[in-house]
């Protein structure tokens, strides 16, 4: 999430977070905003998981580390210490997000933001060989090698079943009214989404992202694209290698480690692990190729995810308030009559228009509603230009 200036974004930074926005609301619509879950079936879904899951909301969070880069930045060369300022943008945005969540208990808004303070902690840190270190020490996975070495070893609160699996309101959101679903995502929804964010080591991942995210911006990665094309093929090639590997190599290796016996949490656990390092290889294989075409003649394709990657937040959070009483009991509980083909029709057909939405709105204004309700939350004033 974003709210740098009109006249000075880079439209690469905007495309990428367009393309995460449109990503994760195609996971959102196939999962019917998680009511797939209460019967699971096989089908389109599977691909669009495949796709986009985990690594849709990765660059997402990778987007945010840089966004962060760029907002102390700007303020360091104007003389001014945004660390402050940065603590309540923040705090503001927690509490939109907290809003959300009584809509939609799925918000990711919220993790979002509550990470951001570490940034500051990390934005200390001066040598970017150490962030990357950190980094690369999150993206391993230490949280779930702890998880995965203890159940081997039969410590028994590594043994249990995740807290996550212990999920009370899909029911509610299936079958009850608008208050009752309401009530559940003030804490009962919010209690097993946040055991997952934590137990499948997502939390650690986020991390490593926003670190990754600051240090591209501080190497000018995404500003000077034309000096990094040759690492970026390069990493291309790496991160596609490393997604086919695993696609192929992933059940067999889960096979392997669960020969040895040491007991179903552990073989669950190794496979999130792999999981992880597929979504982190899938994300980047994405971010990378949708910079070579934005390089290429072929960035006509890629713009029109630009518009929304500038109203990411004032659409993650409409997608939500539209789709969320379709699917619901609470509203027209479509969850059980439109098909997978049906709603993956209707998710394209609504990228659509929000792509147009957005173009038309930032002909006539500068930033989206809530994108500019933010701003002004953020310094404390109303005098920040809203219409063109």
């Amino acid at each position: 999430m974003a709210d740098t200036a009109a006249d000075s974004r880079l439209d690469v930074v905007d495309v990428l977070r367009g393309f995460a926005l449109s990503g994760l609301f195609l996971v959102h619509m196939l999962e019917m905003f998680e009511l797939y879950w209460f019967k699971p079936e096989p089908g389109v879904a599977d691909t669009v998981f495949l796709l986009f899951m985990g690594k849709s909301f990765s660059l997402l969070a990778l987007c945010f580390g840089f966004s962060f880069f760029i907002l102390m930045d700007r303020a360091a060369r104007r003389g001014v210490d945004f660390t402050a300022r940065f603590a309540w943008r923040l705090l503001v945005l927690i509490a939109i997000g907290t809003l959300h969540a009584w809509v939609y208990r799925g918000d990711i808004i919220q993790l979002l933001a509550g990470m951001g303070f570490l940034l500051l902690l990390a934005h200390r840190v001066k040598d970017n060989r150490v962030l990357i270190a950190v980094a690369v020490l999150c993206f391993i996975g230490p949280s779930l090698i702890v998880q995965t070495v203890a159940a081997a070893s039969g410590a028994e609160w590594a043994d249990r079943v995740p807290l996550y699996f212990q999920d009370t309101v899909l029911g509610i959101y299936t079958g009850g009214d608008l208050a009752a679903t309401v009530r559940a995502n003030l804490w009962a929804g919010q209690w097993s989404k946040w055991w997952f964010m934590l137990e499948s080591g997502r939390v650690v991942q986020i991390l490593g992202l926003y670190l990754v995210g600051m240090v591209l911006g501080r190497i000018g990665f995404f500003a000077r694209l034309g000096e990094f094309t040759r690492a970026r093929w390069i990493a291309l090639g790496v991160a596609l290698a490393v997604v086919l590997a695993l696609y192929i190599g992933r059940d067999g290796l889960s096979a392997d480690f669960a020969a040895y016996g040491y007991g179903e949490a552990a073989n669950r656990n190794f496979g999130t692990l792999l999981g992880s390092w597929f979504e982190l290889a899938g994300m980047a294989s994405w971010a990378l190729l949708l910079m070579a075409l934005y390089q290429s003649p072929a960035r006509r394709l890629v713009m029109p995810f630009a518009a929304l990657g500038r109203l990411t937040l004032t659409l993650y959070i409409a997608q939500s308030l539209v789709f969320v009483p379709v699917f619901y009991q609470f509203g027209l509980g479509l969850w059980d009559d439109w098909n997978q083909p049906t709603r993956l029709l209707v998710g394209l057909a609504a990228i659509a228009v929000q792509m147009l939405f957005a173009r038309w709105w930032l002909m006539r204004f500068c930033y989206g509603p809530i994108e500019w309700v933010w701003r002004a939350l953020t310094y404390t004033t109303r005098d920040i230009a809203f219409r063109r």
